[in-house]
């Protein structure tokens, strides 16, 4: 098996400030996190291959991670960022494709959670970029918070010739334990077919401190019984997991969290599946 790490970011702050990063608890990711910085830990944890994920929504960015995959074969996909209410939204896809490394794009991902109105998605200009980024073959990453995702289901239900894939199962509140509302609209999200989850990003919704597997175990089993092994797949969130743990406890929380006669889907096939790597 080849374990597919299917998000992880990079960040060079004297390329461009990631302004996202901010307060005393991120403080720790304010430095660069480079692809050399990575490929030690993931090789020595058995990763194959990864997918780097967009990290903010500058247009330079995404030719950037191109130009990386081409040029490193441990990214074997990039999901991106463009503007999705642009009018030539369709044509900016194509030109990204022709750019160095253009075969290298696989999906597209906007900061959602950051966006003020819940139901964003539905806007009939982003509807259109959604459309175009189906037409082009690709997928959509959401990156959401749980209030967020009845606006999900409702976008994924009227664009079912496009594959959403939830990242970091929609921000479960782990630390506080409370299960609902969000187990509802996880399920009711992944009731629909062309929908994904990423078993990512777990850990640092947790106690970055204190927290153990079995604290995860809840959220996980939720979405095991909601998407089923086949429509999971593993992601480190590198660098961002940093806050709470390091790259080989992730995995390795990942496959306790899992059946180990699940553990060819969840860590390679439905991510190799999904964004065509």
């Amino acid at each position: 098996m080849t374990v597919t790490d299917a998000h992880h970011h990079v960040w060079d702050l004297s390329v461009r400030d990631q302004d996202w990063i901010t307060g005393p608890e991120l403080a720790p990711l304010r430095r660069d996190f480079t692809l050399k910085d990575l490929e030690p830990e993931a090789r020595a944890a058995g990763v194959g291959r990864t997918v780097l994920v967009q990290t903010i929504t500058v247009p330079e960015e995404t030719p950037e991670f191109l130009a990386l995959a081409a040029e490193h074969d441990l990214v074997a996909g990039v999901v991106g960022w463009t503007d999705l209410t642009r009018p030539d939204v369709a044509d900016e896809l194509a030109r990204l494709r022709e750019l160095p490394g253009g075969r290298y794009l696989k999906g597209i991902r906007h900061q959602v959670q950051g966006e003020p109105d819940p139901e964003w998605l539905l806007r009939p200009d982003v509807r259109r970029g959604l459309t175009a980024v189906a037409d082009a073959g690709l997928v959509y990453d959401l990156v959401v918070l749980p209030h967020q995702l009845p606006a999900c289901v409702r976008a994924a239900a009227a664009l079912p010739g496009l594959t959403f894939v939830l990242d970091h199962l929609g921000k479960p509140p782990i630390a506080s334990g409370a299960l609902e509302p969000w187990a509802s609209r996880l399920r009711a999200l992944a009731a629909l077919p062309n929908t994904v989850g990423k078993l990512s990003g777990l850990a640092t919704e947790a106690d970055h401190a204190s927290w153990t597997v079995e604290d995860l175990r809840p959220y996980a089993d939720v979405a095991l019984q909601a998407f089923g092994p086949g429509r999971l797949m593993y992601g480190s969130d590198w660098p961002v997991s940093t806050l709470a743990t390091t790259y080989g406890a992730m995995l390795d929380a990942t496959r306790r969290l899992t059946d180990p006669h699940d553990h060819t889907q969840i860590l390679e096939t439905t991510a190799g599946r999904v964004y065509d790597l």
